[in-house]
């Protein structure tokens, strides 16, 4: 009698993820990920959804301002350019609904792995004029060229508002994930003289980009009055350090709200084993540790 083979764990994770795949309808989001390296998931967001983010983000822009927005109607003298809006999740429950949304989730752990983080959640809000956020890859901080093949880092970006080029879209750079390495400072530019492989992500509110964590990507400006607001979802590897802090941080509340969804805490680095105090390493969490690309 032939002996009983087991099966990796890592066989076992790349089964769960493509069961996952499967059961969502991903397949051409895979291929697409794989051959241009990023991919478009349409109608994520509901409107319910949508309006409640950018209620959030909005009062977040106006207290910084100390006065009301327009959202449809600023000019570049109400709000100009561009601003990050850091730290979103916990303003609003909306933003733990969006966090585990299930096709991007989906595609997120294809690319980063069953065990990855939540690095960043937060909103690219662009007004008319400025200048465009110049092309380039996410690795770009920290992690040193010739890139890994596979992704250490990926985002999902969530259109709030319309996308258009003229609207101030996300632009994306086809096939760029396979060079390996970020732009050069003439391959960054956007709009006229701009990188010429670069696409503008004509899309609607509540649809979602997904890309790899190589890939160039930046965003045009704004040329019409009103605010693109998108919402901008990053992730990475277990083993690198996120941008915002989660962890021993996230509030009591929310961690009651989620006890019984071990996927959403360990987005918030429920089972990281690093970052001990004088308590030490709490060494059942090294037991669970990822061994491949897909756990």
């Amino acid at each position: 009698m032939a002996e009983a083979q087991t099966i990796p764990a890592e066989s076992e994770a790349l089964g769960r993820v493509l069961d996952s795949i499967d059961d969502l309808d991903l397949q051409r989001n895979i291929v697409e990920l794989e051959t241009h390296g990023f991919t478009t998931v349409k109608g994520v967001l509901s409107d319910t959804q949508i309006e409640r983010a950018k209620a959030a983000i909005l009062a977040r822009v106006e207290e910084h301002l100390g006065r009301k927005l327009d959202p449809d109607n600023a000019t570049a003298e109400d709000f100009q350019g561009m601003t990050y809006v850091p730290y979103m999740l916990y303003e609003d429950e909306i933003f733990e609904e969006i966090l585990v949304e299930p096709k991007p989730l989906a595609l997120i752990t294809y690319l980063l792995g069953e065990s990855c983080l939540l690095s960043s959640m937060g909103c690219h809000f662009r007004g008319p004029g400025g200048a465009p956020l110049p092309l380039h890859s996410d690795n770009g901080n920290g992690i040193p060229a010739p890139y890994v093949t596979f992704s250490q880092v990926a985002n999902v970006n969530y259109a709030l508002t319309p996308y258009s080029r003229e609207a101030g879209a996300l632009a994306m750079v086809p096939g760029s994930h396979k060079l390996a390495r970020s732009p050069r400072l003439d391959e960054m530019g956007l709009g006229d003289g701009g990188n010429p492989n670069a696409v503008s992500m004509d899309i609607d509110p509540g649809d979602a980009v997904v890309w790899h964590g190589n890939t160039w990507h930046g965003s045009f400006v704004r040329e019409m009055p009103g605010v693109r607001m998108n919402l901008a979802v990053y992730f990475n590897r277990q083993y690198i350090r996120t941008q915002e802090l989660h962890g021993d941080a996230v509030p009591e509340e929310v961690r009651e709200r989620h006890a019984d969804d071990t996927r959403f805490l360990n987005l918030l680095g429920a089972k990281q084993p690093y970052g001990w105090r004088r308590e030490g390493p709490d060494y059942s969490k090294f037991a669970l540790a990822p061994r491949g690309l897909y756990d």
